[in-house]
């Protein structure tokens, strides 16, 4: 009797084992690296604000010096990564659907902030909105000169997040849209605006992120005024400063919790806002 069951290649075995050894071997050799450049430090950090135990954790995030300098840098970072992602969707739409002499220049400044040491973003704020400002704006130790140097440093993220999506939208859809009767306006709501938001959001959470954790371009621009423009990376310096390296882990612990739980809330949504585009579409 003929045999029904066929023999399985030994070379397509041996290509499988290869291939579930090669995946495997990446999926280590990430974890490693991973691990030893960001779990490790973060392991270090929470126990380093775990040694003087739990209530000198509760003293140092909650003396007034700490909450004030957490709504200074929460306030401040809010409007910030507001603002940036108006202007961030609005400077990315015109990199990516208008065209004007100087376009290539203007999206390499974009990325300036990436490669601008932030001190020297710092030396610049000051130069332009310090006592000598060429533009009459005396900015130095308020809040509005620290919001202005993270707007700097942080609109690349929401530019380069929302305009690989723009890129890759179908204008076909638009244009069917506008064929409808669709006005620019409803378009956008309705067509454009669903598609972009959850790059939009992921980059507004990555400024914001950027924003409550930054220190160099603000240290010379702000001033570091307590209940003013003393942001929480300040205090942190003045605690190290102190020798009180149990606390300034402290607000460093209270700062990444903040920055993960944002992170993944606008990114749920991000994706949840994803996949009803694709079921609609």
């Amino acid at each position: 009797m003929t045999s029904t069951v066929a023999e399985v290649d030994p070379t397509t075995r041996l290509r499988g084992r290869n291939r579930h050894g090669s995946t495997s071997l990446r999926v280590g050799a990430a974890t490693l690296w991973l691990s030893v450049i960001v779990l490790l430090p973060l392991a270090a950090i929470v126990w380093q604000s775990a040694t003087g135990g739990w209530d000198a954790f509760w003293r140092a995030v909650t003396s007034n010096a700490a909450l004030e300098s957490f709504r200074v840098t929460l306030t401040i970072s809010i409007g910030v990564t507001l603002i940036n992602a108006v202007f961030g969707l609005i400077v990315a739409w015109v990199l990516t659907r208008d065209d004007f002499p100087g376009k290539r220049l203007v999206d390499s400044v974009i990325d300036l902030p990436f490669a601008l040491p932030t001190i020297v973003a710092s030396l610049v704020m000051l130069a332009l909105y310090g006592p000598n400002s060429p533009v009459g704006l005396h900015l130095q130790h308020t809040k509005w000169g620290v919001g202005i140097a993270l707007l700097f440093v942080t609109l690349p993220f929401v530019v380069r997040s929302v305009q690989p999506v723009l890129l890759e939208l179908d204008r076909e859809v638009e244009e069917a849209a506008a064929s409808l009767g669709a006005d620019n306006h409803l378009i956008f709501t309705k067509v454009i605006l669903p598609a972009l938001l959850p790059s939009l959001l992921s980059g507004a959470g990555l400024a914001f992120s950027r924003a409550i954790g930054e220190f160099g371009s603000v240290v010379l621009i702000g001033g570091a005024v307590p209940g003013e423009t003393e942001v929480s990376s300040q205090w942190i310096r003045t605690l190290i400063e102190n020798d009180d390296r149990v606390g300034a882990a402290a607000i460093s612990i209270v700062l990444l919790v903040i920055s993960f739980v944002v992170l993944f809330i606008l990114r749920a949504v991000g994706a949840r806002a994803a996949k009803r585009e694709e079921l609609a579409t």
